[in-house]
């Protein structure tokens, strides 16, 4: 299972639509730290549409409560981060509880991070023109990215129809 980890998210419609993409491949949406909003806010649900009840999702007081119950050991870390030297198509994608570790919206991860796991991080290219990429975009391009290098596992290219209870693509 891949795992989604977000830290202190901010804007509810990414996280709602990372709630989508998680439903739709099977992974577990991990939220750490203190949210900008609600779960129970009307632009989550929005954004994740009648899926939201369907997330496979935890949450987490603190990153140090993230490290306990998710140790570095038998959960491999890769944090996506604007300042890594690395790229994200080498994050080691073997491990089937991989955890892919964004950062805050607005200033990305803590700047502990970058000193407690350097070997840990990992970037999407950009030109010099843009910060960063939006959230939701960040995590759809790593997430599938390992999704397909791990061959799609459980996931169906050819859409089911009514007989998933879908009225409409």
């Amino acid at each position: 299972m891949l795992n989604i980890v977000l830290y202190e998210p901010e804007i509810p419609q990414n996280t709602g639509n990372i709630g989508r993409f998680c439903v739709g491949t099977e992974s577990r949406l991990i939220l750490v730290g203190k949210l900008g909003f609600s779960l129970d806010d009307k632009h989550v649900k929005r954004a994740g549409l009648d899926y939201w009840q369907n997330v496979n999702l935890m949450q987490l007081p603190s990153l140090e409560a993230f490290y306990e119950e998710f140790p570095n050991d038998k959960h491999p870390y890769a944090f996506l981060s604007k300042f890594a030297s690395r790229v994200y198509t080498e994050i080691p994608h073997e491990n089937d509880n991989l955890m892919l570790i964004f950062g805050r919206e607005t200033s990305g991860l803590p700047e502990s991070v970058e000193k407690d796991h350097p070997d840990s991080l990992f970037r999407i290219p950009a030109t010099g023109k843009v910060r960063s990429f939006n959230l939701s975009n960040s995590v759809a391009l790593v997430g599938f990215d390992i999704i397909r290098r791990r061959g799609f596992p459980g996931l169906d290219a050819e859409w089911k129809g009514e007989s998933t209870g879908e009225i409409y693509a």
